[in-house]
């Protein structure tokens, strides 16, 4: 058995929208749905299942393109709306009609445009480090964020950054978590040769980019959807020293959501659930609860 299953469950695969997605699950109970982001996997989340399957069922997600899951070759099937569909095709297929949805980065901003499509599907959402949608939108109208969304700009370039991030066995995903973590021992060398192991698998890092590649038009255009206001609770947790989504981008989310709570977290990086797991499960323990 792989060593970073340990403590943290069983592993398996679900059919939805016409792919095979790998999961790690622990526990019984209500559906708990933990959804990572970029450059990450299912475990990310490995500070969180333990905690949270003494009374849930906990699934953790590989998304599309990521580690053992699925990877299509077409670009046009990583747009959001295919990933939203893949949520609702998880939640059905491991036969529960709602759950409470956890996303962290690119699987947060999924679960925002999840609840927006699905909201009867979701019970509670937790976002981590990830700002609704229409005020990310409206921060790259601003430098400040435009500057730290650098990167966005960057992944735009066929075929290059695929070239960097692979070389020396994928070291600059390594770099990257190291670099912009406030607590540089959160991440341990073999948690970062796991994250370096997951980003070499074949077709990974391509279909990981074509996330950044299929948003980016929608971006810098008017909206196509009117936002609706969301009626479920939802927890926001946000790292306050994130050094690619500002602060300021959590203000007035509650325009789009009726039930909204925010704890910021100090001296903690964007990668807030494993530099501060044990707030992070103490924050979403009161809120589930």
């Amino acid at each position: 058995m792989d060593s970073s299953l340990k403590n943290c469950g069983q592993e398996g695969f679900v059919k939805t929208n016409g792919i095979q997605l790998y999961y790690i699950t622990q526990g019984t109970g209500k559906l708990m749905l933990f959804v990572h982001g970029f450059p990450e996997f299912w475990y990310s989340w490995r500070h969180q299942i333990p905690e949270f399957a003494q009374d849930h069922k906990v699934v953790a997600l590989d998304l599309r393109g990521y580690n053992k899951s699925d990877k299509p070759q077409e670009l046009s099937a990583y747009r959001i709306e295919t990933l939203v569909k893949d949520i609702a095709g998880v939640i059905k297929e491991l036969g529960y009609d709602n759950c409470i949805l956890v996303g962290h980065d690119w699987g947060g901003a999924i679960a925002w445009y999840f609840a927006d499509a699905y909201p009867g599907m979701v019970e509670k959402l937790i976002v981590l480090n990830i700002p609704h949608p229409a005020n990310f939108q409206k921060g790259l109208k601003t430098l400040k964020q435009l500057s730290k969304s650098w990167y966005i700009f960057f992944f735009q370039i066929p075929y290059l950054p695929e070239l960097i991030l692979q070389r020396n066995n994928c070291q600059a995903i390594a770099t990257m978590f190291r670099k912009t973590c406030v607590d540089k021992s959160a991440f341990s060398d073999e948690d970062l040769e796991k994250y370096k192991q997951s980003a070499a698998q074949p077709g990974a890092l391509t279909a990981m980019l074509n996330y950044y590649r299929n948003i980016f038009k929608s971006l810098f255009t008017p909206p196509k959807q009117q936002w609706k206001v969301l009626a479920m609770p939802i927890l926001m947790i946000w790292g306050e020293n994130d050094t690619a989504l500002g602060k300021e981008l959590t203000y007035d989310t509650d325009q789009y959501a009726q039930d909204l709570t925010i704890k910021y977290i100090p001296n903690c990086s964007h990668w807030v659930q494993q530099e501060k797991p044990q707030l992070v499960n103490q924050y979403i323990r009161e809120f589930v609860t």
